[in-house]
């Protein structure tokens, strides 16, 4: 978490963040970005230009399972935030 002039932002992996004014609303939306992503990503799949470096497989296997989650109506908060893989 950083503080910023406007309040917090978080970073997850360095691919992903949430902005606000607070804690919880920068979580929240934190959750709705990596939501997005999680979404887009199964729908399209993912490619990355070949000048960007590649995110590791760890990463790429947690936003597929935030996506199974999604599909399955199920909230990704808890597995966002919990702190075992």
């Amino acid at each position: 978490m950083d503080e910023t002039a406007g309040g917090c932002r978080l970073s997850l992996g360095g691919w992903v963040y949430g902005e606000g004014p607070t804690l919880q609303e920068a979580s929240d939306d934190l959750v709705v970005r990596l939501l997005n992503l999680a979404i887009c990503f199964r729908a399209s799949g993912f490619t990355v230009s070949s000048e960007s470096p590649l995110p590791e497989r760890g990463w790429l296997d947690f936003v597929w399972e935030l996506g199974e989650l999604a599909v399955r109506g199920e909230d990704i908060r808890e597995r966002v935030f919990d702190s075992q893989p």
